[in-house]
């Protein structure tokens, strides 16, 4: 691939993920892909990287310069700048240090100048990002000034000027093979290997709607007393998620339903279906002896078990055929639109593990801390032909990833943190081809609840995970009352400001998918940090808690924890999307909004298409979109518009709706192949 330059030293593993899942990414179909025919030299000399074995495994060296900031490793939570850190890219759902452990750890990093490296491991490999200098090398260390008198002066952060660079070790390997990308920038250089990995995800329209997550105790009159109130609430929600208590047995899992709960499960889900709802069901890769899958699985199943499950290969072609076979005649083929797939990341590292051991042994000659690596993309790849042969897309969730995600329509989440974390982690995310949702689950306060919606639909994946709660959260926020059916007495106030904030979402929906079309063709993040569209501005560098949605919002969350915040509006003239009040870029600004204000900020001379809001996405919606442009000059909108929910638009059958302001009027133009109409624009 242009652009792409890849370096082998001594003997690389044979199984590593590129290995595994190269051959769908050269194959996936792009329609309308950027072909780059730009001539580019290695952004790094070969002469300036430094290979030896040692006893604890492979080390390679890279060139860093002084000015270099570094951004990835895949998810990270507790930081967005890498420079200065050592991480251990080691998986675990429990991260609670800035040490690398990740639900998604990838071991690609980008660099401010330009350029971005993919280490080709399964391994938990270390990264040392400028951190320590080689004996014999002369630098400025500030340490020279004498003794240290405190331990703030003792553990300050160095500055070094000389001997700098990237120091990777890679443990139980004789060799290491990378891939370099030319950028010329932070963003081309992540949308080179989003494409070098098949292309951004592109959803189902309907994946962009509202999820719902139901109670983990529910049963079908628990369910379907729920589909009623949503309805009757008139609360926008498109997915409706099934949490694990609709098998016989989850913990490990037999992928049955439960019949004494949820009797007639068929004629359920075709009521979910009727109404709007996508059903949506939770699982995990750990087969329960009762399961009918578990005879074919077992012989070929790794040597530990998990909660009494066998843990299959799924790296072995034939264990994930046996799966999606299941999956498909079982669930898809009776209208289950998708599955969030749990704990396949594991919680090795904190006072009660429960997955299985690093040592453990595969079939395939994997050993644990490979499958740990590896689990969360051969479980996105297994069930992805499935959805192919019905040509129906699918938006899910999966609480691991890893390197070559890009194109996978699987959201990461989790309900352990902070908020702070879950808005950098839509930050950090992008930077390595994953997506990530700042899900809702119960919170303590008005205030928690309505910060946390407003974030949540400003993200990839708009989830409401109702499972500890059997009344929705609208209802009533706090937990006890909710689990004692006490709702709020306040004339649906709450449930109104709930309801606009959903409402955001669908208006916004049309917008957002567009940006995913960008994504899948071009690879840039829909969803991104600051510096992607502003490489030279370091200001954004740092920045955690601000975020590009689009090309054309920003965003800045506000969370309960605080009355006012600062944000930095990066050069140009930006809009309050709600007010139209104009801000001067390339500065910071004080914001003190009432709780139901949102800091969202239109770019000067953009249009964006705001829809009137549908309480679901039907396959047949068309959406009625007014026009919203902001500064004085001409403007140009791009929709993507297709059916929405197949695989069609890879073979040319999508549009693209031209929304054009120029000399005071505006023009709307229509081209593709698509013979239906899902946009129908409004114009002033």
């Amino acid at each position: 691939m242009n652009g792409v330059f890849r370096y082998t030293f001594g003997e690389p593993e044979s199984i590593t993920p590129i290995k595994l899942f190269w051959d769908d990414a050269r194959s996936r179909i792009i329609p309308g892909r950027e072909e780059d025919t730009a001539e580019y030299n290695p952004p790094l000399d070969p002469a300036s990287m430094r290979f030896s074995v040692t006893a604890r495994g492979a080390v390679l060296t890279l060139p860093l310069q002084p000015d270099e900031q570094i951004f990835g490793l895949g998810l990270q939570l507790k930081s967005v700048c890498q420079r200065g850190r050592k991480k251990t890219l080691r998986v675990n759902s429990d991260p609670i240090a800035d040490l690398g452990d990740s639900h998604a750890p990838v071991p690609f990093f980008v660099s401010s100048r330009g350029y971005g490296v993919l280490v080709d491991t399964a391994r938990y490999a270390t990264f040392y990002f400028g951190t320590h200098v080689r004996r014999g090398i002369s630098t400025n260390d500030t340490g020279k000034r004498g003794v240290a008198t405190d331990t703030a002066e003792l553990y300050a952060a160095r500055s070094y000027d000389e001997g700098l660079h990237t120091l990777i070790e890679v443990p139980a390997v004789k060799g290491i093979e990378i891939y370099v990308f030319s950028g010329p920038d932070i963003a081309g250089a992540v949308k080179r290997y989003n494409m070098f990995c098949g292309g951004g995800a592109m959803p189902p329209m309907w994946g962009l709607g509202m999820w719902y997550r139901t109670w983990g105790q529910a049963d079908r009159a628990g369910v379907e007393r729920q589909m009623a109130q949503i309805r009757a609430d008139r609360m926008p929600v498109d997915v409706f998620g099934f949490e694990p208590g609709w098998q016989t047995h989850a913990y490990s899992c037999t992928y049955v339903w439960n019949d004494d709960k949820f009797p007639d499960h068929d004629e359920l889900i075709a009521k979910l279906n009727e109404a709007g709802f996508r059903p949506n069901l939770w699982t995990h890769l750990y087969v329960h002896p009762d399961s009918p899958l578990y005879g074919a699985l077992e012989p070929t199943a790794g040597d530990y078990k998990v909660w009494g499950g066998i843990v299959p290969d799924l790296s072995l072609e034939e264990n994930r055929r046996i799966f999606r076979d299941y999956y498909k005649s079982y669930f898809l083929d009776r209208g289950i639109s998708g599955f969030k797939i749990d704990e396949c990341d594991g919680s090795d590292f904190i006072r009660t593990p429960w997955s299985y051991p690093e040592q453990s042994q595969f079939p395939s000659g994997l050993d644990g801390e490979q499958m740990h690596t590896l689990m969360g993309m051969l479980a996105q790849k297994m069930l992805e032909p499935a959805y192919r042969e019905k040509n129906m897309r699918t938006y899910n969730n999966v609480r691991s990833s890893g390197a070559m995600a890009s194109p996978m329509p699987y959201v990461l989440y989790s309900d352990l943190y902070d908020i702070d974390d879950f808005i950098r982690g839509v930050v950090t995310a992008c930077y390595s081809g994953l997506l990530w949702t700042p899900e809702v689950r119960q919170s303590h306060s008005e205030a928690e609840l309505i910060r946390r919606a407003q974030t949540v639909v400003m993200s990839p994946q708009a989830n409401f995970n109702c499972w500890m709660i059997p009344h929705p959260d609208w209802k009533q926020y706090d937990t006890e009352k909710n689990r004692r059916g006490e709702f709020l007495d306040d004339g649906g106030v709450f449930e109104g400001k709930l309801r606009k904030i959903f409402e955001l979402r669908m208006m916004l929906l049309p917008y957002f998918y567009s940006a995913f079309a960008e994504y899948m063709r071009t690879g840039l993040p829909p969803f991104r940090a600051l510096t992607m569209d502003w490489p030279a501005d370091r200001e954004t560098y740092a920045i955690e808690d601000e975020y590009m949605c689009g090309s054309d919002l920003l965003y800045a969350p506000m969370t309960h924890k605080r009355s006012s915040r600062s944000v930095y509006l990066p050069a140009g003239k930006w809009y309050n999307f709600f007010t139209g009040e104009e801000y001067e870029g390339g500065r910071r600004y004080e914001f003190a909004p009432e709780l139901e204000d949102m800091l969202i900020f239109a770019r000067e001379n953009s249009i964006i298409p705001v829809a009137e809001p549908l309480q679901y996405v039907a396959d047949d919606a068309v959406f009625k979109i007014s026009p919203k442009k902001f500064g004085c000059g001409d403007a140009v909108c791009r929709l993507f518009e297709d059916d929405g929910i197949t695989y069609d638009y890879e073979r040319g059958e999508y549009n693209i709706v031209t929304i054009a302001y120029s000399g005071g009027s505006y023009t709307v133009t229509r081209e593709g192949n698509y013979d239906g109409k899902r946009y129908e624009i409004i114009l002033p």
